[in-house]
């Protein structure tokens, strides 16, 4: 490959991999959130249950009971169905931060690869050069000695 096509190579990664740093950001934001009313969701419930445990020390009606028990069930099923949002949101997190380390670690891999070619350039230059250098110093030891 040429250095070019590697560094149009690196340009790409470097591009998914930013791509996918954004991701993990969003992701990331979505996982906070996500747990985050998750929280407020139960603690609500259980200022909810604080609340109604205090109203039936009380004498109450069966209609509020039922009232209770009703909205009860509406706020539990609201707090399992938001967990599952936020274990979701943290399992979306985990692939994209799995995805940007995939991504770091092919810009890193080219860019290795295009340090190792260059010096492997620089090495080829330098024994070309030092073979010149021998040859001139060889055809002056020739020429010298022919002289003599």
């Amino acid at each position: 490959m040429s250095s070019s096509t590697l560094s149009l190579l690196l340009e790409r990664a470097e591009a998914e991999r930013d791509a996918a740093a954004q991701g993990l950001h969003a992701a990331s934001a979505q996982a906070q959130a996500a747990r985050t009313q998750h929280g407020e969701l139960t603690g609500y419930r259980q200022d909810y249950q604080q609340r109604w445990t205090q109203t039936f020390t009380r004498a109450t009606t069966m209609d509020i009971v039922g009232c209770y028990n009703s909205f009860g069930q509406r706020l539990d099923q609201a707090v399992d169905t938001q967990g599952h949002v936020a274990t979701h949101a943290d399992q979306r997190q985990h692939r994209a931060r799995e995805a940007l380390r995939q991504a770091e670690l092919r810009v890193a891999a080219l860019r290795q690869l295009i340090a190792r070619r260059e010096a492997d350039a620089a090495k080829a230059d330098q024994r070309r050069e030092q073979r010149a250098a021998d040859e001139f110093a060889a055809r002056a030891h020739l020429r010298r000695t022919a002289d003599i």
